[in-house]
């Protein structure tokens, strides 16, 4: 089961007959965002970076292989599951579909339940993926060489930090407290902090601020999307804990940021 609220991003030109689907996923814990096209699919994706993308094929001014190939080729979206929502398809378009980039393909008219319980299966798939991380990230700082003891310290640490910011940057909407990432990558809560202190100089929680805080930016900066969309994607509980958190980082309210469209390092 999941434990935090994963993002769907859905994409169909036809509001009508994605109805049944869109009332089936909010009775489970996904924030969902809608998109019409695949123009407005890949500007999504690669401004929010869902967890998820359910996606017709067939879409006026972009297509859904033709944006797949461009997702797949974007190194911050290339990592998302891509599930195709198609009418009757020959088996050469499927085929297609899944070269493209895609992992399923779901034929229309489909049960809303099925495509769902789909959702749920590849999003579990995909937390997995950072077990080779998590393993590599345990590995190395349980075994370690006895030659050059500070230097094998310092990487060791810099290893365990990259792959706890791993699993921050893609749960950054909920991210986890200390004691899950030490129960994640197998350490202890005393370790993970050392290692973000010795490797980027900061504690934890100031890390994942700073990432909360330059997303928001830049999201401010090079999206129309709307605020309270913004304060989801930064996981704030609130608008104005989110302006007085922003305020207090930047030196501005977001609206004035949003006006002013500062340089985002």
């Amino acid at each position: 089961m999941l434990n935090y609220t994963s993002h769907v991003l859905l994409v169909d030109d036809n509001a009508a007959e994605i109805y049944p689907l869109v009332e089936a996923l909010r009775k489970f814990p996904f924030r969902l965002t809608v998109a019409g096209d695949g123009i407005q699919a890949y500007a999504q994706a690669v401004s929010t970076v869902p967890d998820i993308i359910l996606m017709d094929v067939r879409m006026p001014r972009r297509d859904g292989i033709t944006t797949t190939r461009l997702l797949k080729a974007n190194p911050s979206t290339q990592h998302i599951p891509i599930l195709f929502l198609a009418a009757a398809a020959t088996l050469e378009d499927r085929l297609e579909g899944l070269r493209s980039g895609a992992v399923d393909y779901i034929l229309k008219p489909f049960e809303a339940e099925e495509v769902v319980e789909k959702v749920r299966i590849h999003l579990s798939l995909k937390q997995r993926l950072l077990t080779p991380l998590v393993t590599s990230a345990v590995a190395q700082t349980r075994l370690q060489p006895r030659g050059s003891r500070a230097g094998r310290k310092n990487d060791s640490a810099a290893v365990l930090q990259r792959a706890a910011a791993t699993i921050i940057q893609d749960r950054l909407a909920d991210p986890p407290r200390i004691s899950e990432l030490a129960a994640l990558l197998a350490v202890s809560e005393r370790r993970v902090m050392a290692a973000f202190k010795a490797s980027v100089g900061r504690s934890v929680f100031e890390y994942i601020r700073r990432e909360r805080m330059h997303k928001a930016a830049r999201l401010l900066a090079q999206t129309d999307l709307h605020m309270l969309d913004i304060v989801a994607e930064v996981g704030y509980s609130s608008a104005a804990n989110f302006s007085t958190a922003f305020k207090q980082y930047w030196g501005k309210t977001p609206s004035a940021y949003r006006d002013g469209k500062m340089d985002v390092l």
